[in-house]
C-alpha cells in the first residue's frame, strides 16, 4: 500500500461506495490522508454500568447476559434488545433496524459499548451504541476522528479506511517545509502530524499535530498571496492624470463624509503612482461607494481611458447605470450598459462604440466578459460584490486590455481585517467606516412564533402608509425542512389568507433570470406592496420606500447574512425597521440574534460572525475565490496565522523565487493550493 493506492481496492469499498468517497474527492490514500477529522471522540475511558455519566456518550465494558432478541414492531420498523450486565449493575441496549446485531452479539462474551446512557425509573439502557467485542478494539479505547461525510459514507466506513492507511503510509507524506523552519517555529515532522490528526495518541499529541498543520496551510497560503502581490508591484501601470478631489466634487449632489475623502485620496495616490491599482473598498451598505468609485472612473475619463464596471446582476448593472450617468454625464462621460438580455442589436452597436472609444464607462453584468467585447483603451476595471467574483473573473475583465488596467473592488460584506488580508491578499484594502449624516438607523426587534399576528398588524400599518415590505424565507419549496419557512408556499398563503387585500408576489434563486428581474423591478417601480423572498434579494435593487424587513427562521443565517438583508431598508427618509422572527430557543441562538439586534456596526457583526461560525461558512458557497483551507480555521487560528505571515515574509526575502533545493517543495505545494487559478505564478 502507498498514497496512490486507489480506496476502490480496499474490501468493502464496491462501485456504489467508491462513487461516494469520490464525491468527497477521495479516490487514493492520499487523498484520505489529506482529508481532516472536524471533531473527535474521546474513546479512551472506559465506565461501569452504574458509574457511567448520562449527559454524554462514554464506553461502558459489560458482558452480554442474554441472547439478543428481534422483534417487528411495523413495516420498516425492527428492534433489537439485550440486557448486558457487569458487576455494578444491568442496562437493556436497543437497536433500531440493525437485525445483524442478532447474530453479532454473543452471550457470555464481553464488549466495549460507546454511546450515550440513558436513566429511566431505576432502568439504564443505551439506543444504538457502537461495539467491539473486548480485546478486538479498533475504535473503542482511542481518541477516535469524526469526518464530513455525505450520502452513502458512514463514519465507520472512513474511520475503517483511514486507520490502516495511516498505519501504512502517513510515515510517506511529503515533508512540506524546510527542516529550519520547523525547528525555529517548535514544529512537528510532517509524517507524525498524519498520524495524529486522524488517530491522535492522545490530545496533547492531537493539539500539536494540529498546530502543524495549521501552521503549514496558512504558512503556504500566505507564501502565494506574498506572490500574487510581489508580481503586481513589479508590473507598469497606466499613470491617469492628477485631478484633485476638489475638482470632482461639484459633481456630487451631497457633501461627502469624511471617509469618503480619504478613500478618494487613495485611489489618487493608486492611479496616478505608475504601478497597476488593486484595491478593495469595503464598507457598509449606504457607506457611499458609488460615489468614490465614479470618482475613479472620472480620473480614468480626464486621462482618456475607458471604465468597465461588472455588477452581480442585471438590476443592479441598471442602478449602477443609472446612478453614474446622473453623476458623470455632466461632466461628459458617455456611459453605457450591457446586459446578458439585450438585444444582439443593440448589443452590436454597443460592442462598436466600445472598440471605437465612443463610450467612456460602459457598466454590466458576467456580458463584459463575452467574447467581442473589446475596449478601445481600457485603463481601469471596477467589480461589485468581489465575494460573488472569484480571482479568475477578475483577471478575465483585466485580460480585455492591452496593458493592465487598474482594478477597483467594492463590497458591502464588511470583512474582518485579518480574514481580509487573506481572501483579498492580492488587493490593498480601504475601508469606509462612516455612513452619511441623516441616516436613521434601522431598528431591529427578535420575535417568537406567539407574536405573529402582531407582526402581520405592523406589515399592514406599514403598507397604509404608502410603504413596502420584504419577507425573508431560508427554503424555496416546502419539503426541503418541514419546520422552515418557504417561499412559495408561504407567498401563497400571505396572499390568499393573511393579506388578500395587499398585492403580495414572491422571488427565489431558481426563477429565469428574466422573470426575477422582473419582479424585482416591479418592487422598485411600487407595484408590489410584499415581496416574499429567499436570500437573492441580499444584493439587490435599491428601493428607498421599502421600510420593513421581516425574516422568518432568523436562526438559519449567520449575523453578516442577516446584516446584509437589513441593509435592504433604511434607504429612503423614513424610519425603518428589521424584525427576526425565530421560534428557536436554544440560548445561544437567543444571544447571537439578541447580538444583531443591538448593533448596526457591520465590522463589529463580522467579527462576530467569524468568531461564531468560522470562515466558511461566513462566505456560504465558495464564491470567494479563496483555496479551500483542511485544517485551519481562520477565526481560532489568528496567532497562528500572524506567525506564518511573518515566516513566509522572512522565507521570501532571503529566496524570492522558492528556487533554493529546500525551497522547492513549498513552491510545489504554493503552485497546488492555488491549483484553481493555475496561472497566476506564470
Amino acid at each position: 500500500m502507498d498514497l496512490t493506492t486507489r480506496l476502490d481496492s480496499f474490501a468493502g469499498v464496491g462501485p456504489a461506495r467508491g462513487k461516494a468517497l469520490a464525491r468527497l474527492g477521495l479516490e487514493t490514500v492520499g487523498d484520505l490522508l489529506s482529508y481532516y477529522p472536524r471533531a473527535y471522540e474521546d474513546r479512551t475511558k472506559v465506565h461501569s454500568i452504574a458509574d457511567a455519566p448520562t449527559e454524554e456518550a462514554v464506553c461502558v465494558s459489560a458482558l452480554v447476559a442474554e441472547p439478543a432478541r428481534l422483534s417487528r414492531i411495523r413495516k420498516g420498523l425492527n428492534l433489537t434488545k439485550c440486557k448486558i450486565v457487569d458487576g455494578t449493575g444491568s442496562a437493556q441496549v436497543t437497536f433500531f433496524n440493525q437485525d445483524y446485531v442478532r447474530h453479532a452479539l454473543v452471550a457470555g462474551e464481553s464488549y466495549i459499548f460507546y454511546g450515550k446512557m440513558e436513566v429511566s425509573g431505576r432502568h439504564r439502557q443505551m439506543t444504538n451504541p457502537v461495539f467491539e467485542r473486548e480485546g478486538k478494539t479498533r475504535f473503542t479505547g482511542r481518541i477516535m476522528p469524526v469526518y464530513p461525510l455525505t450520502a452513502g459514507v458512514s463514519n465507520n466506513l472512513l474511520a475503517g479506511l483511514a486507520l490502516p492507511s495511516v498505519e501504512n503510509c502517513a510515515a510517506m507524506v511529503e515533508e512540506g517545509l524546510p527542516a529550519a523552519l520547523r525547528w525555529e517555529h517548535g514544529l512537528c515532522a510532517a509524517g507524525y502530524a498524519c498520524a495524529n490528526v486522524h488517530f491522535p495518541a492522545d490530545q496533547e499529541a492531537l493539539a500539536v499535530a494540529r498546530r502543524r498543520l495549521v501552521f503549514e496551510e496558512l504558512f503556504t497560503l500566505s507564501c502565494g498571496m506574498a506572490f500574487l502581490r510581489s508580481r503586481r508591484s513589479g508590473a507598469a501601470g497606466q499613470v491617469f492624470p492628477r485631478r484633485e478631489v476638489e475638482e470632482f466634487l461639484p459633481l456630487l449632489p451631497f457633501a461627502p463624509t469624511g471617509a469618503q475623502r480619504r478613500a478618494m485620496g487613495e485611489l489618487l495616490t493608486d492611479l496616478t503612482g505608475g504601478k497597476p491599482m488593486n484595491r478593495l473598498i469595503q464598507g457598509d451598505v449606504g457607506s457611499g461607494k458609488t460615489a468614490v468609485a465614479a470618482y475613479a472612473a472620472w480620473l480614468a475619463f480626464e486621462g482618456g481611458y475607458q471604465t468597465a464596471m461588472m455588477a452581480p446582476t442585471e438590476i443592479l448593472a441598471r442602478q449602477h447605470y443609472e446612478t453614474l450617468s446622473r453623476l458623470l454625464a455632466p461632466a461628459g462621460v458617455r456611459v453605457g450598459l450591457l446586459l446578458g438580455s439585450m438585444k444582439a442589436t443593440e448589443k452590436k452597436a454597443l460592442h462598436a462604440a466600445l472598440a471605437a472609444g465612443e463610450v467612456d464607462l460602459v457598466v454590466g453584468t458576467h456580458a463584459l466578459l463575452s467574447e467581442g467585447v473589446e475596449y478601445a483603451n481600457l485603463g481601469l476595471a471596477i467589480t461589485d460584490e468581489q465575494h460573488r467574483f472569484g480571482v479568475g473573473q477578475r483577471s478575465a475583465l483585466s485580460a480585455k486590455a492591452a496593458v493592465p488596467p487598474h482594478v477597483l473592488v467594492m463590497s458591502a460584506t464588511p470583512i474582518p481585517r485579518t480574514l481580509a488580508l487573506l481572501i483579498y491578499g492580492d488587493l490593498d484594502v480601504t475601508v469606509i467606516d462612516e455612513l452619511p449624516p441623516g441616516r436613521t438607523p434601522v431598528e431591529t426587534f427578535l420575535v417568537g412564533e406567539d407574536k405573529r399576528q402582531r407582526m402581520y398588524g405592523f406589515v399592514r400599518k406599514q403598507v397604509a402608509e404608502g410603504r413596502q415590505v420584504y419577507i425573508i424565507c431560508p427554503a424555496v419549496e416546502e419539503g426541503e425542512d418541514s419546520d422552515l419557512k418557504a417561499v412559495t408556499a408561504f407567498a401563497k398563503e400571505l396572499a390568499e389568507v393573511v393579506f388578500p387585500e395587499l398585492r403580495v408576489a414572491f422571488v427565489h434563486g431558481k426563477l429565469k433570470s428574466r422573470d426575477k428581474e422582473a419582479v424585482m423591478a416591479a418592487f422598485a417601480g411600487g407595484d408590489i406592496d410584499i415581496l416574499v423572498s429567499t436570500t437573492v434579494v441580499e444584493v439587490g435593487v435599491d428601493v428607498p420606500n421599502a421600510s420593513l424587513m421581516v425574516i422568518e427562521n432568523a436562526e438559519r443565517f449567520g449575523l453578516s447574512q442577516l446584516h446584509q438583508l437589513r441593509g435592504r431598508v433604511g434607504r429612503g427618509q423614513w424610519q425603518s425597521y428589521c424584525v427576526l422572527v425565530s421560534g428557536n430557543h436554544s440560548s445561544e441562538t437567543r444571544e447571537r440574534l439578541r447580538y444583531f439586534t443591538q448593533t448596526t456596526d457591520g465590522f463589529k457583526i463580522a467579527e462576530k460572525d467569524l468568531e461564531l461560525r468560522g470562515p466558511g461558512d461566513f462566505f456560504g458557497q465558495r464564491q470567494h475565490g479563496l483555496p479551500v483551507l483542511r485544517a485551519a480555521d481562520l477565526a481560532g487560528d489568528t496567532r497562528v496565522l500572524k506567525e506564518a505571515q511573518e515566516a513566509a515574509e522572512k522565507l521570501l526575502e532571503a529566496d524570492p523565487g522558492l528556487a533554493e533545493p529546500e525551497n522547492r517543495v513549498v513552491m510545489g505545494r504554493v503552485k497546488r493550493l492555488f491549483a484553481e487559478d493555475g496561472d497566476i505564478f506564470n
